[in-house]
């Protein structure tokens, strides 16, 4: 009998951040949590940068990581995202799905800092190997999709009846993401159960898109001018101009 997805090794990915800003904030800190099948001991490697720009009182407060902190025990951000790059890879080598709570946040961040420290994307530093990315945000909307309230990872984990334990950090949220989808795949088998973890990050990307546009079209009708990215579980580069920049020849309107 073929396992379910929700049953398997699954990893976990998370960080904490300088804010909110994909293209411009820096990691702070990050963890990647492995589980081999529920009930398991999870295993965590965590990480701790000094980003070399202040990090902001909002931030801090959310995280409570100081300026103070991650000049005497963070590594140099350069380091870290090369490190944490080979960990992912390294997980999609193996086959292991990668839990990603709110992917095109996290996983953005994480292409920026790789460009911005070494030069590459981070589809050139992972390899021939893509990560197949389980987001249980995209999961939850598309099983549940007219719930009324918040989806923030606290508001799910609450929602599912799964413990978040010191929220904002980063291995304790990674690890409760990794329940929390494991949670969601075994309440709505008939939904999710009957495919592949692969096929899962496949259908993700559509059903996210769908879920983006209903979201502007209620921006629209709000009068609200922000706009929403329909790109998942990595938003594109883009160079000045706006266009697109492909990993191996930089903006596309110079292909």
């Amino acid at each position: 009998m073929q396992q379910l997805w929700y049953t398997g090794p699954l990893a976990s990915f998370d960080t904490e951040t300088t804010g909110v800003d994909v293209e411009s904030d820096r990691i702070v800190s990050a963890a990647l949590v492995v589980q081999l099948a529920p009930g398991e001991p999870t295993h965590s490697t965590t990480w701790l940068a000094d980003p070399g720009v202040p990090i902001p009182d909002g931030a801090r407060a959310v995280h409570g990581i100081t300026d103070e902190q991650v000049r005497a025990h963070g590594r140099p951000a350069r380091a870290v995202v090369a490190e944490v790059t080979r960990a992912l890879a390294a997980q999609a080598r193996a086959g292991c799905p990668v839990v990603v709570m709110n992917a095109p946040y996290d996983l953005t961040l994480l292409d920026r800092e790789l460009r911005r420290h070494h030069g590459v994307a981070l589809a050139e530093g992972l390899g021939a190997a893509g990560l197949v990315i389980l987001d249980p945000r995209v999961l939850d909307k598309h099983v549940d999709r007219y719930r009324k309230g918040r989806r923030t990872l606290t508001d799910l984990c609450a929602h599912y009846g799964v413990e978040l334990a010191g929220a904002h950090d980063a291995a304790a949220d990674a690890t409760a993401a990794l329940a929390l989808t494991r949670r969601i795949g075994a309440r709505y088998p008939a939904a999710l159960g009957g495919l592949s973890a692969a096929e899962l990050h496949l259908r993700q990307a559509i059903w996210h898109a769908a879920q983006a546009r209903g979201l502007q079209r209620w921006f629209e009708r709000s009068g609200t001018p922000e706009r929403v990215d329909l790109s998942w579980p990595l938003r594109p580069a883009r160079c000045g101009c706006g266009r697109r920049l492909e990993p191996a020849h930089g903006c596309e309107a110079a292909a």
